[in-house]
């Protein structure tokens, strides 16, 4: 008799899964209670942890159900129609419990060897086979550990078989709509499992790493998805032999006053020189592609940024800040970390390794700290990044906002900014907070509720051209930035906050291009996608000065927290740039530049800017930045250069793997 019915096979891989499921979570569970968390750390959300691994591991299981499921269409290899069929399913079952049974087992060891969950830099060690066999042989009980995955699998395979027979025993002949139906839906649900969830975005690793604890964050991972998100970083590591080389240098370069060159000491412990009655909050603007021989500033003749450039002339500017990369994953991560993100595969928010990052912003202390950005943070993994790096933080994304959005970077700059001033003004403690801007950038919209107000200007091409702008949108774009730091800033000053703020501008990068006329041709070859203005306004607090000397984006926080006068634990590369050491000492004037395109690193200092690259096959490049004539340095010199480059890029490599949160 037919019926409205599950399929067998469904019903047996539905069967299967939860099987699975249920040992997974009791994998975590037992996880959990061997590896506690460490003492002091901060509370372990049990619930969340669970909840998250549950969904992490629903999508392991689904990937091998749905295999088995569309093999299952075919209906010589259904396992409920043929001998092959059941045979078939039954090695695959096989496998995934020894895959199951050799991960689990390698995970749990390498945790209680390193504290760290399973990951793809094990695979490093099979170059030295060996050895690595050896140590484990020595360390752990691997006769036990091999018996005990082969009962698992002989157990589990007992529960699948008896689950395959007692299915197999249903009397039921099911109607072609029923099937039709059931595989449908069957297949939906896995499609969502594999997902992750209902939403825009995927469920990705980074979302366990934005629960702010590294402990929690890592026991909500399976060691598939901790292998699996690892890989392409399994050569992001760092020569200890050359860090230790390049430390005598660096500990002149940071002014490291206590160095230790066994454990590698990095820290700075920066008191103000004097105390303030009242804190004083700090607002960093990272600004979305701010080129700066694009800016009315270095004398661009469209006259881009007026407004702009009447704050820089009553703040403290920098008009030689240069982001040591090109893209705003790693301009954010540069800019909160003072690390240079040089990782040689992809930015190193994306790598769990490195998110769990020491940042000056956790030194500001009884402030309340925010990152606003007018799109979502699902990017790059910035939000896991950021939770997981910054305390009690709080982020403000597209939805939080009373504001259309306006294209795929969410809401506009200027409902974002405005935005963001209403929260301000309402604050009753100190605050930081960093504002993230968007619309400078493709497909460069002008909201139509702003068109009435700012004014799209016509320019001829060969205008545009002959000043850095590829089209008339990206000309008026940029325009539209600075009508929105206008509107920003004429809003807070509206506001009793305003007086004691110190609003910080940076670019998040530059963009390459001919710079023509306004810089010599080293700036057009090699720097205009990493030069931007750095601008510290705050005009009740402190009077005008402008520095034409090299510095970065990794100095942005150090300086900000010296204006602030707050005390601060320096443990990376940024500098407060208005220290007397660094004014006074010409030497110390530079910056790091690493292009992940071409591989070259190099150093730009107050004449010069020197790069080679990584792979040492071809000679190293000596511009000059002053004008256009050639350079010609003395071999001390070139080694000096050499030196400094090679210090600041093996200390950034080491730094972004061991700059942890205490």
């Amino acid at each position: 008799m037919k019926q409205f019915a599950v399929p067998k096979n469904i019903k047996w891989l539905l069967g299967c899964g939860i099987l699975f499921l249920l040992l997974m979570t009791v994998l975590r569970i037992v996880f959990l209670n061997i590896f506690p968390a460490p003492s002091g750390s901060q509370p372990v959300p049990v619930a969340e942890i669970l909840w998250l691994g549950l969904r992490f591991d629903a999508r392991i299981i689904a990937i091998v159900s749905l295999i088995l499921f569309l093999k299952g269409l075919v209906p010589f290899l259904n396992p409920f129609e043929t001998r092959a069929g059941k045979r078939f399913a039954l090695i695959v079952w096989s496998v995934f419990i020894i895959i199951i049974g050799i991960f689990y087992a390698v995970d749990f060891a390498n945790y209680a060897y390193l504290n760290e969950r399973l990951n793809a830099s094990l695979l490093n060690y099979v170059a030295d086979a060996e050895t690595s066999a050896s140590m484990m042989w020595q360390t752990y009980p691997v006769i036990k550990i091999i018996v005990a995955i082969v009962i698992a699998l002989l157990a589990f395979l007992f529960i699948i078989k008896l689950l395959y027979r007692k299915i197999k025993k249903d009397n039921i002949v099911l109607t072609r709509q029923s099937k039709g139906i059931y595989g449908i839906g069957y297949f939906l649900l896995l499609a969502l499992l594999i997902f992750g969830r209902v939403g825009q975005y995927p469920l990705r690793w980074s979302d366990a790493f934005s629960m702010g604890n590294d402990y929690a964050s890592n026991a909500a991972l399976n060691p598939f998805q901790s292998f699996a998100s690892s890989l392409e970083f399994r050569q992001s590591t760092y020569d200890l032999k050359k860090v230790k080389a390049a430390y005598p240098l660096m500990v002149t370069y940071l002014g490291i006053t206590e160095p230790d060159s066994s454990n590698l000491n990095f820290e700075r412990i920066v008191k103000p020189d004097t105390q303030l009655s009242e804190a004083r909050n700090v607002v960093v603007v990272i600004c979305e592609s701010f080129s700066s021989y694009k800016s009315s500033m270095y004398g661009n003749p469209l006259n881009t940024t007026p407004y702009f450039d009447e704050m820089c002339k009553q703040g403290i500017f920098f008009n030689r800040c240069f982001t040591p990369s090109y893209g705003t994953a790693r301009g954010v991560w540069t800019t909160v970390t003072g690390i240079p993100d040089v990782d040689l595969s992809r930015t190193s928010s994306r790598n769990p390794s490195a998110v769990n990052q020491h940042t000056i912003m956790n030194d500001f202390s009884g402030y309340e700290k925010y990152y606003m950005i007018g799109g979502s943070l699902s990017w790059a993994n910035i939000r896991g990044f950021l939770t997981n790096s910054i305390h009690d933080l709080h982020i403000y994304e597209q939805d939080d906002y009373d504001a259309a959005k306006v294209d795929v970077w969410g809401v506009s700059d200027k409902n974002l900014l405005l935005a963001a001033n209403k929260i301000f003004a309402k604050q009753q403690k100190p605050f930081i907070a960093v504002v993230q801007t968007a619309d400078n950038h493709r497909p460069y919209t002008i909201p139509d509720e702003d068109k009435a107000e700012f004014k799209v200007q016509h320019i001829t091409a060969d205008s545009l051209h002959q000043f850095g702008f590829e089209s008339e949108d990206e000309y008026n774009a940029f325009r539209y930035t600075d009508f929105c730091f206008k509107k920003f800033i004429e809003a807070a000053k509206k506001e009793s906050y305003f007086r004691n703020t110190i609003f910080v501008f940076v670019g998040d990068h530059g963009i390459g291009g001919d710079a023509g006329n306004m810089f010599p041709q080293a700036w057009t070859k090699e720097l205009t996608s990493m030069h931007v203005p750095l601008l510290f306004y705050a005009p009740e607090i402190f009077q005008h000065q402008e520095y034409d000397f090299p510095v970065s984006q990794c100095d942005v926080l150090p300086t900000a927290a010296g204006l602030a006068k707050v005390a601060y634990r320096n443990t990376t590369l940024g500098r407060d740039l208005l220290s007397k050491n660094i004014q006074e000492n010409k030497g110390l004037q530079a910056a790091f530049i690493y292009n992940p395109d071409k591989k070259r690193i190099g150093i730009v200092n107050n004449d010069v800017f020197y790069n080679y690259d990584i792979a040492g096959k071809f000679p190293p490049q000596i511009w000059s930045i002053l004008n256009n004539k050639p350079v010609n340095l003395h071999d001390d010199s070139k080694q000096f250069y050499h030196q400094l480059t090679e210090a600041y890029f093996q200390t950034a490599r080491y730094m972004l793997l061991k700059n942890k949160v205490k």
